[in-house]
């Protein structure tokens, strides 16, 4: 028998939460929007999640809130099947959900899309102003691995392979991101890649998909670690090796 507590928030009763010192709450910031034509609409999403519920297995009283499954993706709009809230509408979600987290001790934002990151800072600077504790976190980007290439393929591969559709594996646009980002930025992912991709999916595998999660999970573990040190100490939180980039 488990007698641990539950890691996903909702299968907690309020009572239970109000029991426990020092929760923290990790918000996972997904996306649902076009990863080329070899992986689902929710991988930044599936990512979100999967890096909160490894800091939850790294750090003592972190439980993980239901996944926010829309973002800022406009950069993809004409892709069928992506939805876009844009950057507004999510920094102003953002603001309200944590604005109502006040019981916790503190909350994360795990994003997994990089066209959030403007609007996820732009809250955090609003809350830490209010004086609320809140981290916002977000892997850094490969400049010629950017999106739908190796690295979130190779991770869907680990997590959840059956979705990857691996006849469907080609190579995209692989100019870094510098080279590519304002004529991305004036005209979407479509001016610069006809396929949507932004890398290289050919040789994904799911041995580099997990080495990429544990990575990515410890350098957010630490970096929990150091924004709310009473929540993990030296032992709970493994030091990550090189880290590497998350693409977005």
């Amino acid at each position: 028998m488990n007698d641990s507590p539950p890691v996903d928030l909702v299968r907690h009763r309020s009572p239970e939460l109000g029991a426990r010192a020092r929760v923290l709450l990790a918000v996972p910031v997904g996306a649902t929007e076009q990863h080329g034509p070899h992986l689902p609409l929710d991988t930044d999403t599936a990512v979100a999640v999967e890096l909160c519920r490894r800091l939850a297995a790294r750090v003592p009283d972190v439980v993980v809130a239901p996944a926010i499954p829309y973002g800022s993706s406009g950069e993809h709009a004409g892709f069928p099947g992506t939805l876009s809230i844009g950057r507004h509408a999510l920094r102003v979600l953002l603001v309200e959900l944590v604005r109502s987290a006040d019981e916790f001790a503190g909350v994360i934002l795990v994003n997994g899309h990089g066209g959030n990151l403007e609007p996820l800072h732009a809250a955090a600077r609003i809350l830490r102003y209010e004086g609320r504790h809140v981290l916002a976190w977000s892997p850094s980007g490969s400049p010629d691995d950017s999106h739908a290439g190796h690295a979130e393929t190779s991770v869907m591969l680990r997590l959840r392979p059956e979705s990857v559709a691996m006849e469907r594996l080609e190579p995209g646009e692989t100019r870094p991101l510098g080279e590519i980002i304002d004529q991305l930025r004036q005209h979407g992912v479509a001016a610069v890649s006809a396929n949507g991709v932004l890398g290289d999916p050919t040789r994904a595998n799911a041995e580099d998909g997990e080495r990429l999660l544990e990575n990515w999970a410890a350098a957010l573990a630490e970096r929990v670690g150091r924004h709310f040190p009473r929540a993990a100490t030296a032992t709970d939180v493994p030091t990550p090796a090189e880290t590497p980039a998350l693409p977005l």
